[in-house]
């Protein structure tokens, strides 16, 4: 089978197709067939070394790259009862995707809905739970909260708006261009702010009567972290998820108690989907708003397997409207 490879941290260039052995899986395990993979900064981190010391998100060299697939189940380990040969599902955080078959947990796993459209139900795997618990667990928005969303026309931003609005908070956006500004208007944010053209925090103070936001959810890191710290209201919080400009190095606990006492945390994924019960309940969820038109799932580009590198690229160039795809069936 093909499977997108790395054998050396760096840059997207080190990303190379390699024909691999077809293994088949282990006790508690399934094999997928993929017919989509999604491209996440998460794979990036991987790719470049980020991750190297993660013990969360190990990275042993060489590896195939992609933590979030959808696709057909082949094989099925001993102790497998919830999945039979045929089943289309989904699952993200088991290392692999960017292959024509993965082997995955079965816990992992979820089955996907006859009426989700597969590229539809891996947008949902990893970027849709990951909008899930930000906004559901990790800061539970209530009506009548105000959020800041950093990046509001990505592929997880467009997410979350959708869901914040969606547990009736009132939506702030930042975007890099009138075109993104429209793009997060139309998920649903209240006010959209051009981060290239205006400094995002006196605008959020101006925006709400200098109280500042109830919550950040911040996934640029190192360009905006700063200044979402003192986008706060007194003991707001701070949620760092990613770090598209760069990783954030630290935080002085002084900064926190200047900001007006505030909370931080940089949290996992994996430590939000810990079970397959917390799993399964995050993609119902998902899957039943996606049905009921609460939420809409925009695909951006597909990326043959081949052109992993090029989707890497655009990824890390920041212009993405929606999810990255790679195809893995013909």
């Amino acid at each position: 089978m093909k499977a997108v490879v790395v054998t050396s941290f760096g840059g997207p260039d080190l990303l190379e197709i390699h024909e691999q052995q077809v293994v088949s899986p282990g006790p508690g395990e399934i094999a997928v067939r993929i017919a989509f993979a999604g491209v996440n900064y998460i794979d990036v981190y991987m790719r470049n070394g980020t991750y190297a010391r993660s013990h969360t998100y190990q990275t042993p060299l060489p590896m195939t790259l992609g933590m979030e697939g959808v696709g057909t189940v082949e094989e099925v380990g001993t102790g497998v009862t919830d999945f039979r040969v045929g089943d289309r599902v989904g699952y993200c955080l088991a290392r692999g995707s960017y292959a024509e078959r993965a082997i995955v947990p079965a816990w992992r796993a979820v089955k996907v809905p006859a009426d989700i459209p597969s590229t539809v139900a891996t947008a949902l795997m990893l970027q849709g739970c990951t909008a899930h618990y930000l906004t559901h667990s990790a800061f539970p928005l209530a009506p009548g909260q105000t959020c800041l969303i950093q990046a509001g026309a990505g592929g997880v931003g467009q997410l979350l708006v959708q869901l914040a609005k969606a547990r009736g908070a009132r939506v702030l956006a930042t975007v890099g261009s009138a075109e993104k500004a429209a793009i997060a208007k139309s998920r649903g944010a209240d006010e959209c702010i051009l981060y290239r053209e205006t400094d995002f925090r006196a605008a959020v103070l101006d925006l709400t009567g200098g109280r500042g936001v109830d919550v950040v959810y911040d996934s640029v890191g190192l360009d905006t972290i700063h200044r979402s710290i003192r986008s706060l209201r007194k003991r707001g919080t701070c949620i760092l998820f990613g770090a598209s400009s760069g990783v954030v190095p630290s935080i002085e606990p002084l900064e926190l108690a200047e900001a007006g006492s505030v909370f931080f945390t940089r949290p996992h994924l994996a430590d939000y989907t810990a079970t397959a019960e917390e799993i399964r309940g995050r993609a119902d969820d998902l899957f039943d708003l996606v049905r009921s038109g609460k939420l809409t799932v925009a695909i951006d580009r597909e990326f043959a397997l081949a052109d992993a590198a090029d989707a890497h690229r655009y990824l890390e160039a920041r212009e993405t409207k929606g999810k990255l795809l790679l195809r893995a069936a013909a």
